[in-house]
Order: structure tokens, then sequence, then C-alpha cells
């Protein structure tokens, strides 16, 4: 199968995307089809050897519209598309407000006393003052023909529109006037008066203009707010750095950062940004790695550190080998992951596209039915196509298609910003629904990296066996025997010298050390050796109740010493594990580990289920067995022997920093390898379908109160009848509503009970299971502020913010990207901050 995604033009509402998706899923040969009309792109599965891309064009140009491949490189000519297309809607919206307002004044201008031109009052000047209002439309007319254009031609291919209905609703208008003048000027030839002025007081000219001109506002307002949506996306983009300076020939030369091969060796120096994904060949630096992983602290980084594109280095100078550029750098894997599954549908968007499909020719019907029965009643022709036209004008199915695809968006923008990479829209709703998570233990719920955690010394100096360990072990390539090194390179060791190595497969080493013979390792070995170890059988059940494995070290035949060596547990992993325990979430651990190195681990976490000694094509069983059980499953792991189990599960969670095979197979990766990440997931998808569903509702609410009106079932009990134009108004800002709602998913932050990552890694909640807030104070009892801002997406915006305020007199301020928030201490007012920001091009929300 092969995935393509193709650029669609011409559509403005639900019922175009319905209408594409449609066609093309009938192709043979195609096996998924996914439209969304929020980006105007179609994402395509398809077998190649039954259907080409052609057949997939022509199929979509046959229903009425236009298609390309969409070009997966060219990302700042499609920001500039949007943007023109924003000023163009804008420049519209402009000329036909030239026009209205004078065919406004002179249509209504009269009814509320305002004067009018002598060549246009009175009886004897109607059909003057008929005429001069059709001429004033037809500039109206010309500036939005596209409406007509598109809305009729696909009204001749069987598939109405949005535009179907505002070309029919103020063609109709336009008509009507036309009709009226024709009537007119038979009154006035015909001697016969009372006609004229009869029909100059019914023209609908000024519906038509209005109704047009309230479209192009509304779609104006829409696209300003649709544009917001993708600025997680579009900023993303921003942030790629367009050239790099490498090495060649022993010179630097500055290139195009699509020059860049693999292995180039880049040089990169302090306060510019990395443009590549690479290694460190040599230097140091200290890297703000806040926009890949949302983290504000910086990192320090060293010879054969690995570093990402897009970050920055805050201080420092590196030479980096490149080992990802193009499309393969992480930054463009991330662009390309929020893009993929902004344009995917959740399940529940499949409501909305079944009622698209059919929602614009049911209005057409509804709006033909209701005028007939109006003139069946008695009511006059004028009377009936009002109403026709008000049910067709306020009948916007926009709303409807807009609702799913602006939350979904957002949210995975969102989302992306804080570190969690969400690969379609279905996995964000089902996200929502997890009721059982489960965790792999090593590299997830532990470091991954086995650390020293005890040294016992029997009759032997501490200092000494530290030296000995060293020394033998690091002649072993065995991961405890580097745990080991690692605790001596930590705490100043001295090497001695040691000969005669041997390694015992599965057991431990022997070597001798300054004359004498030592042994390190397991009671296998020390057995092996007839070393006695029965007066440590209490201390070393101890260490396997806190999951922790022991190394003896003998030296001529008698035990110097212990070395306890454990996965140490995260510091994260207790406070996240509560966390989703508090939102009533199941939470089980799947290890190869033994049952009671599992136990141990599963304890100090509060972790309830454990799946021990497990074996990899296992783990993929034990999921089968939850979902069994009929529970929504998640899995969070690492490693290449996860993939099956993160297939497998309802919600396949990698972490960052695992393999490249765990982080394919997965469904959500998160970037920051950091469990609490797992709480902002769940909390976010359950925001966003709230979101979606309050979209779908006011939507459908919206086109089931506001039909009945524009249909007059209000005219027998109020004798209220709904203006075209008030129907105009309407329709427009529902769609603005919809779109405005999503939007509110861009400041969305978690709620932690448990877990701060403010000041801390993590606090324990108190016996009532609340964070306290404490407001600190200065020696000086100078007040602390924090201060909510909106608008600051990248650690640029934050050290901006940062300086201003630090530039106040008297003032200490800090800022923390991921909350949004700034810290600000000392004898400065509310308003002092609020303009300093302001001025910074940020938004005060609030300060407390």
């Amino acid at each position: 199968m092969e995935k393509e995604t193709y650029c669609i033009t011409g559509m403005t509402c639900a019922s175009c995307s319905a209408r594409v998706e449609k066609t093309v899923a009938r192709l043979n040969g195609m096996e998924n089809v996914s439209v969304n009309l929020l980006t105007n792109t179609m994402e395509v599965q398809y077998d190649p050897k039954v259907v080409s891309s052609s057949d997939i064009i022509s199929a979509v140009e046959k229903a009425g519209y236009g298609a390309n491949r969409k070009n997966q490189t060219n990302d700042k000519s499609k920001n500039i598309a949007v943007n023109d297309e924003t000023m163009l809607i804008k420049q519209r919206l402009i000329a036909s407000l030239v026009f209205l307002i004078p065919l406004f004044y002179l249509s209504m201008g009269h009814m509320a006393g305002f004067p009018l031109p002598n060549f246009l009052h009175g009886e004897g000047n109607a059909l003057t003052f008929a005429f001069t209002q059709f001429l004033l439309v037809l500039p109206i007319i010309f500036i939005n023909f596209h409406y007509f254009r598109n809305g009729f031609k696909n009204l001749f291919h069987l598939s109405p529109n949005m535009d179907s209905l505002i070309a029919i609703g103020s063609g109709a208008s336009v008509i009507y006037g036309i009709f009226a003048i024709y009537r007119i000027g038979w009154g006035y030839g015909h001697h016969v008066p009372e006609i004229a002025v009869k029909y100059a007081m019914n023209l609908y000219f000024e519906s038509a203009g209005m109704i047009l001109t309230l479209i192009t506002l509304g779609k104006f307002l829409e696209s300003r707010a649709k544009r917001k949506t993708t600025d997680a996306i579009s900023r993303l983009i921003s942030l790629r750095p367009q050239t790099a300076t490498v090495l060649r020939n022993n010179n630097l030369q500055e290139i195009d950062i699509s020059e860049v091969i693999q292995g180039d060796i880049v040089v990169v120096k302090q306060g510019t940004v990395i443009p590549v994904d690479g290694i460190i060949t040599k230097g140091n630096c200290t890297v703000d790695e806040s926009v890949i992983t949302g983290e504000s602290m910086p990192v320090e980084k060293d010879t054969g550190d690995t570093v990402t594109g897009a970050t920055v280095i805050k201080s420092g100078y590196i030479e980096i080998q490149a080992t990802k550029v193009g499309e393969d750098s992480t930054l463009n894997q991330i662009i390309r992951l929020v893009e993929e599954a902004s344009a995917t549908k959740a399940p529940v968007a499949k409501i909305a596209d079944k009622i698209s499909g059919v929602f614009v020719p049911v209005v057409i019907g509804i709006a033909l039915l209701s005028a007939v029965i109006w003139l069946i009643v008695g009511q006059s022709f004028e009377f009936a196509l009002s109403t026709g036209i008000s049910v067709l004008v306020i009948s916007c199915p926009c709303a409807l298609g807009l609702a799913t695809p602006t939350a979904i968006m957002t949210g995975t923008g969102r989302s992306a910003q804080m570190g969690i990479l969400i690969k379609s829209a279905e996995c964000l709703e089902t996200a929502g629904k997890i009721d059982t998570v489960v965790l792999d233990k090593t590299g997830t719920v532990t470091e991954g990296k086995p650390q020293v955690t005890d040294i016992m010394a029997f009759d032997f100096d501490k200092q000494k066996l530290t030296d000995i360990a060293v020394s033998v072990e690091r002649l072993s390539e065995h991961p405890l025997a580097k745990a080991v090194v690692a605790y001596g390179e930590k705490n100043h060791h001295t090497l001695l010298s040691v000969s005669d190595f041997q390694n015992y497969g599965g057991m431990g080493i022997s070597a001798t050390v300054n004359g004498n013979t030592v042994f390190a390792g397991n009671m296998a070995l020390m057995n092996l050796q007839h070393i006695s170890t029965t007066s440590f059988y209490d201390t070393l059940e101890q260490f396997s109740r806190q999951g922790k494995t022991p190394l003896f070290f003998a030296e001529n035949h008698r035990i110097i010493g212990i070395i306890a060596v454990a996965d140490i547990i995260k510091e994260t992993s207790k406070a996240a594990i509560q966390e989703l325990k508090a939102m009533h979430i199941h939470v089980a651990m799947l290890t190869g580990d033994t049952a009671i190195t599992a136990k141990a681990i599963a304890d100090s976490c509060g972790i309830e289920q454990v799946f021990a000694q497990v074996l990899p094509q296992e783990k993929e069983q034990k999921i089968r067995q939850l979902q069994n059980q009929k529970k929504v499953v998640a899995m969070v792991g690492d490693g290449i022997n996860d993939a099956p189990a993160l297939v497998r599960a309802d919600v396949g969670i990698a972490i960052g920093a695992g393999t490249d095979i765990a982080i394919e197979s997965a469904d959500v990766v998160l970037v920051k390898s950091n469990l609490p990440d797992i709480v902002r997931l769940i909390q976010l998808s359950r925001k966003t379908m709230k979101n979606i569903k309050e979209n779908l509702f006011w939507a459908l609410i919206y086109n089931t109160i506001g039909i009945p009106i524009a249909c007059g079932v209000l005219y027998p009990l109020l004798g209220w009848q709904m203006n075209p134009m008030y129907g105009a108004l309407a329709m427009s800002l529902s769609s603005v509503c919809v779109v405005t709602n999503a939007l509110r998913l861009r400041k969305f932050q978690p709620e932690f009970r448990y877990y701060s990552d403010t000041t801390t890694q993590f606090k324990i909640a108190d016996d009532n299971n609340i964070l306290k807030e404490i407001n600190t104070k200065t020696e000086d009892n100078e007040m602390t502020k924090k201060v909510l801002i909106d608008g600051m997406m990248c650690t640029h915006c934050s050290g901006r913010v940062e300086k201003v305020l630090n530039e106040i007199d008297g003032v200490t301020a800090s800022v923390n990207l991921e909350n949004k928030t700034a810290t600000v201490q000392g004898n400065v007012s509310d308003e002092k901050i609020r303009q300093v920001i302001t001025d910074a091009g940020y938004t005060v929300v609030e300060i407390q």
C-alpha cells in the first residue's frame, strides 16, 4: 500500500469534503481516504497496482474540485499561501463594504428619517431609486462572484455545497429585484403608479449585497481563527535554520541547510541554533532543548553526546558530525507527525460526515417546501421568497465540518509543544478512554541504566574496595561492570595494576591485583571457587527484596565486600503512577525480571499488578488478555521487544529515548521520556474530545433552532419573520464560534495532584491529597507575583519576556515556558508588569 497527501482546492464546507471523500473512496484499490476541510488536504492509502495518482486527481476533478500532490518540502510557500488567502478575503470584504454602505443607506436610510437626494425620493422616482440600487449591488456580486461560480458548478454536478446555498439565496434576491424593476417600469408605462410604489418597497438588492458581504466577513474571521489553529506547525517550521557552517577541506563554509549531507562536520557557536541532528566530536556546551522537549532547563553536553537540530546553544562551542539531515531530522519528523495527525479523522467525526453528506440537498428541499407552504396558506410571493432565502443562508454546514478538525489540529499542536507526539486523531480520541496503563520496567519505570546503590566492606577499607572493583570491572563489558566503573569515575577512584584477567561466562571475572587474586561476580562464582557466602544470606535476601543485584568481591578466597547494583527508579515514576491511580486508571508492569525484583520495583512505585518473567513474545499476549477483559489498554515501552505489545495495545506509547522500532510501532511518542506526560496525554485527549462534542453540539443545535425559525414557525405566534440578512450574519458567526472554541485548547494545562515540574521534579501531596501553593517572600518582604502569559511559544519568546522583566529596577524575574508563567520578585505594580510584557508583544492573562 502507498500513502500520499493531496491538496484539494474549491472546498468551502463539510458537504464539499464529504463529496470528495466519498468519490475517491469509490475507486478500486483505495484502502483509506480522509479529507480535512481545515487544511484542505486529503490523505489516501491505496494499492498503486490498481489505481494511480492521476486516477485520484481525475476523480476529484470530476467531483467538481481541484487536486494536486502535496509538496512536503515547500512548507514556507504553503504558509505564504495561507496568509495570501486571508489577505485576499480581507480585500474582498473591504471592497464589498465600499458599495454595501451606500446601498444600505439608500434602501433603508429613509426609513430612519435620513435624507435622500431629490432625484431618488418620492413616488415619481421609484424607477431611478430601484435602478441605482441595482447598480450598487452589481460590484458586490462581481467581487464575490466565486460563490456563484462554485455554487452553481457544484449544483450542476449534483453535489450542492455551502456556496450553492449562498448562490441560490442571493441570486434569488437579485433576480427578484430585476423583476421588480420591470414591474416598476410597467406600472409607470401603463399609468398604474401603485404597482411601481409597491415593488419599489420590495427590491431585496440590499439583502443580496448584505448576504454576500456578511458571508465574506464570516470567512475572513474564520480564516484568521483557523490560521491560529496551525500556529503550532507554523512555529515549528519557522524554527528550522536556513544555513549551516560546515568544515570541508579544512575550510569553514556557510551553506544552505538542504546541502548538508550525512557525515558532514558542522560547527556551532554560542547563541546559535544547531542546524542538524548529530554527535559532538569536539567541544562542550549547554543546550536549550525546550523547542523539542518542552523542558526549560538547559542541558550540559560533552564530546560523544547527541544533539538535536533546532535546539539552541546557550554557551560553549561544538563541532558535530551530522547523523540526520533533511526530512530525517528530529524536527522534520515532529512536523510530519503533527501534520499527519491533524489530517486524520477521529471516529467521532463520522457523525458530522454522515450529516454533511446529505445536509445541503435537504436544506434546499426545506427552503422550497417552506416557500410553497406559505404561498398555499395565502402569504405574498415576497413573504414566501424571503422565507426561502432565509432558510438557505442560515443553513451553513461550515460549523459542522470545522467542529472536529479545528479541535484535532489545536490539540495535536498543543501536545507537540509539551513534547508529546500524537500520530493520529483516532489515537487522540482513544487516549481519553484509557482505563489501564501497562508499563515496561526497564527504561520506562526505571532509568534503564544500572547504578551502584550500596557498598559494603567487611574488615576492609571501603575506598580500597572501590579501587579494586573499578580496576577489575573496567576490563569487562557486562552492564553491571559498567555501573561499577561509572560509580568509581564519579568518586575519585585510583586505578590499580591488573593482570591475568579471566571471564567466567554468566558468573563473573577474576584477575590479579597487586599480587592478590581477586574474584568479582555472583554467588555461583563464589561457590565455584569454594568461597563461603553462608554468613551473607540475610544481606542477599534484603537486596533481593529491594530489587538489587549483589556483586561479591573476594581477595585470596575471602569475601572483602559486596557492591549492590540496581536499575534505579526514575524520579518522576512514583508521582506519575499516583496521578494515574488518582484518575481511576489501573496501572500494571511488564518485565522479564524475576518476580522478587519486579515486586520490589512495583511496591516502591505503588504498582498493584505485576507480570514478571515475561518473554518478549509474551508481552503482546498479556496486552491481549487485558483487552479481552474489556479494558482500554495503553502500553508504554522503549525497546525492540516492546514493539509487538505497542502495536497490540489500544494506544501504544513509546518513550522518546527508546529504539526506532518502538517509536515507529507506537501511536504516541513521549519526547522527554517522562512518565507524567502520560497523564498530560490522557487529560489533553479528554479535553479535546469534550471540545469536539461541544463544537458538534453547537453546530447541530444552531441549525436545529435556526432552520425552523427561518422557515417562519414563529410568525403565526409572534408575527416575527427572519430577515435574510440576519440569517447570513448568524451563519457567518456560527463557524467563527466553533473555531474560537477549539482555540481554547491552545491554553490547555494539565491538572496534577502529586507531580510538579516547576520547582522540583515532584512533590507528594499531603493527607488531603492537595498540593499547597506557597507564596514566598524575600527577606525584605518584597512581593512575589505569578504572571500568566499568552503568546510564548519557544525559548526565544520566554527569553525576551524574562529580559524585559529583569530590566525593571529592583525586579528579579524568571519565566517558565512550559506553564506560560513568569515569577516576578520585587516592589513593582501590576500595571508596570502588564505594560512591559505587552510592549514585548505578548498578552498578560492574569497576575496573582
